[in-house]
């Protein structure tokens, strides 16, 4: 007996022969489709040190590998991985080139106090197991938009993502010119200082300049800050051309200063998420008369605790084994999102919010500080 749809439309009898085949199909679709997910975007990757390089007197490089598959997951240059250890977390970019997918290449530099660099720099030893996120973030080359004429300014460790996209250009043989403004403290501070002046050397569309705060007598190069004279005088006009940007905190609106006087477009500068604010109350619109010494009391699920006003929530929920799950640490990923039932949060600039965020009355914690005493939903 004819389907009664059979003669209704041309084609009806290949559109039923494929429902036939598909009822027929007893493939576990949902967990192929989840096993192609976790292939390419694991929401977590157990990798061993398989190696520790030392880059600078403040900087090692940990070679991760894999411990459950052959390649890791790919990446684009810039992105990073999340490194949970010690109870809490922190991103850390890859500086390898994505080419590359035997390991991952994290180049930690020490930060002075920093809980989790100097855990890192002073523990970790070949063959210790870490847990990090797949790799992620925002911060990378987009050929459509950002074109093939790139100027990368780097502070300190900010190098890192500029060391995967200088390592994936050689290794593809990209058409690309990118030329890298690198500021350093003093000369023996500059992370791959031997390998950037080769490569600079020997691939005439990549161009390093290094320039050092603290010169001593024998440094002949640019000297100063990444001021509008020096950009000016190692760039030239800047016109159209990307410009990155990462490193601390500080560099970023001093950057965006200088820049602006060169009249380059805000369109045209990128800058990498790199952490909570600093100084949260320093923002112009932290609530005035909320002394951020103070403590208030945080109340989830039912139990309470007290945590200063200047305390990330995110780091403050940690400290109670409540672990939100998190990523950037920076404000940009949205995983550390939790409801402010009651009481009110200063959410810092650096929160890249949902228009339904706000109207629902959800925070990102890890840029997220509690004015008054508060409620979450976690």
């Amino acid at each position: 007996m004819k389907h009664p749809l059979a003669e209704r439309f041309d084609g009806a009898g290949k559109v039923l022969a494929e429902l036939d085949a598909r009822a027929a199909d007893t493939r576990d679709h949902l967990a192929e489709t989840r096993g192609t997910i976790d292939a390419y975007h694991p929401k977590r990757l157990r990798l061993i040190v398989a190696e520790v390089i030392d880059e600078t007197a403040t900087t090692k490089t940990f070679r991760m590998e894999s411990l459950d598959r052959e390649e890791l997951p790919p990446f684009l240059a810039g992105q990073y991985v999340n490194v949970f250890v010690d109870g809490t977390s922190r991103p850390y970019a890859i500086s390898s080139s994505p080419t590359r997918l035997g390991h991952y290449d994290l180049t930690v530099r020490r930060v002075p106090g920093g809980r989790i660099s100097n855990l890192l720099l002073d523990t970790v030893e070949t063959g210790q197991i870490v847990n990090t996120t797949g790799p992620m973030g925002t911060f990378h080359h987009n050929p459509l938009f950002h074109g093939e004429d790139l100027v990368f300014l780097a502070g300190g460790s900010g190098v890192v993502p500029a060391m995967s996209m200088i390592r994936e250009v050689i290794e593809l043989g990209l058409d690309r010119r990118f030329q890298l403004i690198y500021g350093s403290r003093n000369a023996s501070d500059i992370i791959f200082r031997d390998e950037l002046d080769a490569v600079a050397a020997a691939h005439p569309g990549i161009s390093v300049d290094h320039v050092i705060a603290e010169p001593d007598a024998e440094w002949d190069g640019a000297t100063g800050f990444l001021s509008v004279d020096v950009i000016a005088a190692l760039a030239g006009d800047l016109g159209r051309r990307m410009v990155y940007v990462c490193g601390p905190q500080a560099l970023y609106p001093y950057a965006l200063e200088q820049l602006t006087a060169l009249g380059h477009s805000r369109k045209r500068i990128r800058f990498e998420a790199n952490g909570a604010p600093a100084a949260p109350a320093a923002q112009p619109h932290w609530p005035a008369g909320a002394e951020p010494g103070e403590e208030v009391t945080v109340t989830v699920g039912g139990a309470s605790f007290r945590t200063r006003r200047d305390r990330p929530l995110l780091d403050a929920l940690e400290d109670r084994r409540i672990r939100p799950e998190a990523a950037c640490r920076s404000g940009e990923c949205s995983l550390c999102r939790v409801r402010v039932v009651k009481g009110q949060v200063h959410t810092a600039a650096e929160a890249k919010l949902r228009l339904s965020d706000e109207q629902f009355g959800y925070t990102h914690s890890c840029v997220a500080y509690p004015i008054s005493d508060v409620e979450l939903e976690v």
